[in-house]
């Protein structure tokens, strides 16, 4: 039972959630599943540590992967359970979704979608939700950063979603003694009756009632796309360490993003097999910086493969993206066929199978071809025909455009096939 003075708050605590609240370690990760109450048990986490702390203008943050999710799942609990505060001078902000209290403590919702809006600041405590679908360069980047002059904690919470970002901060959680590791399973807990996971299991795949009720991380990615195919590259060896031969031209493919991110993928075709050495994504930054960032690597280069779009004329120059990148100095560009998104879906799952990935330079992209996959409706309990449109796509849809052009473009000599597999036996195949 949380007081501020002598007023109840309200929130009383499932007996699950107990030794979370008396943790003394500093990170924590709770692997729950759902309804387990992670959210409610995070959310007043926040408010208590707002409320108790002496430091000066202390903050607090709640940070799901958007905003409007933030809102969605967190708000309206926050917004209540701070009620019988207003008479003493609390205050509620609707439109920045925070709540200001009387000793200058603060807690506020944001999403790890807008990077921005969590730069440059400071905080003392902060909840990680869902971290699974997270955009896994928040953490290391912009929030773990703004912990360190105050010592700040940090709490990541959520389902598992395959052997992503959380998956190894699991693994981390559960052996490093600066963390609090807690895993809650349906099965074991009791929150939910046998009744409701009867019928749970009645409505969902063995894989999704493994995944969101059982806290499994083994079972495949709901609605993911390519997760079972790299993993199976995974298994065959195919992640490993990729060289870059420079008697074999690299194909580039982009996804041109605007307002968002633009990924580009390195390609070298060596007969049938695809060798993905390089991998490069950034957001905010114009043209010439990336094309400077591909003439650094000093690569030979066969082509560079640019969405149907490149060829449309902005408002602003009058000229397309693709003579912008011509005046920047990049040669043959190639426009990638348009097509439907299902069909370069399709074509992806076609090359993957014939796909070696440099394990350090496209760990990023691995990470995000696992995750991608098709939004879900949880109402109708049914996969939508349209993907996701989250951290995930931009790489997703470079791969597309690279997978609809590469054959045809990228044509490998016998002579440099056998040079190439003869580095590729001896210098990372192992053999």
């Amino acid at each position: 039972m949380m007081r501020h003075s002598t007023i109840d708050l309200g929130y009383r605590p499932r007996p699950q959630f107990e030794a979370f609240h008396n943790r003394s370690e500093r990170f924590a990760c709770i692997v729950a599943h759902r309804r387990a109450g992670k959210t409610v048990a995070c959310i007043a986490d926040l408010q208590d540590a707002a409320l108790r702390s002496t430091k000066e203008r202390p903050r607090f943050a709640y940070v799901a992967p958007y905003l409007r999710q933030a809102k969605a799942t967190a708000w309206d609990y926050l917004r209540s359970s701070v009620s019988p505060l207003i008479s003493v001078g609390a205050r509620v902000n609707e439109s920045e979704l925070r709540v200001d209290y009387t000793n200058g403590g603060r807690v506020r919702l944001f999403g790890a979608d807008n990077a921005d809006a969590l730069r440059g600041g400071y905080f003392d405590g902060v909840v990680c939700d869902e971290y699974a679908d997270w955009d896994p360069r928040v953490w290391p980047e912009v929030i773990r950063p703004a912990l360190s002059d105050r010592r700040g904690w940090a709490v990541f919470i959520g389902t598992p979603k395959g052997h992503n970002a959380f998956y190894h901060l699991w693994q981390q959680a559960k052996k490093d003694p600066e963390w609090f590791a807690i895993e809650l399973r349906a099965s074991q807990t009791g929150i939910l009756d046998e009744d409701e996971l009867f019928a749970a299991r009645k409505d969902l795949t063995e894989d999704q009632y493994a995944q969101e009720y059982e806290c499994s991380f083994e079972a495949a990615i709901v609605g993911s796309y390519y997760g079972k195919l790299i993993n199976e590259a995974d298994a065959a060896g195919h992640i490993c360490g990729v060289p870059y031969d420079p008697i074999v031209p690299v194909w580039t493919a982009w996804d041109l993003g605007i307002r968002d991110a633009t990924a580009i993928w390195f390609a070298q075709v060596v007969g049938r097999e695809v060798h993905l050495i390089d991998y490069y994504e950034a957001t905010g930054a114009d043209l010439g910086h990336y094309v400077s960032e591909i003439l650094s690597r000093n690569y030979v280069y066969g082509g560079h493969i640019v969405p149907h779009d490149a060829q449309a004329r902005e408002l602003g120059t009058g000229k397309s993206r693709i003579e912008t990148l011509e005046s920047l100095g990049l040669r043959n560009i190639i426009v990638a066929p348009d097509h439907r998104v299902e069909d370069g879906i399709n074509a992806v799952r076609l090359l993957l199978p014939r796909c070696w990935f440099d394990g350090v330079k496209c760990n990023r992209a691995i990470e995000a071809l696992k995750l991608y996959r098709a939004d879900y409706n949880d109402k109708l309990q049914a996969l939508k025909p349209a993907p996701v449109h989250d951290w995930t796509s931009h790489c997703a849809d470079a791969m597309r455009y690279l997978s609809m052009s590469i054959d045809e473009h990228a044509i490998a000599r016998p002579k440099v096939e056998r040079t190439m597999r003869r580095h590729h036996v001896g210098a990372w195949m192992g053999a």
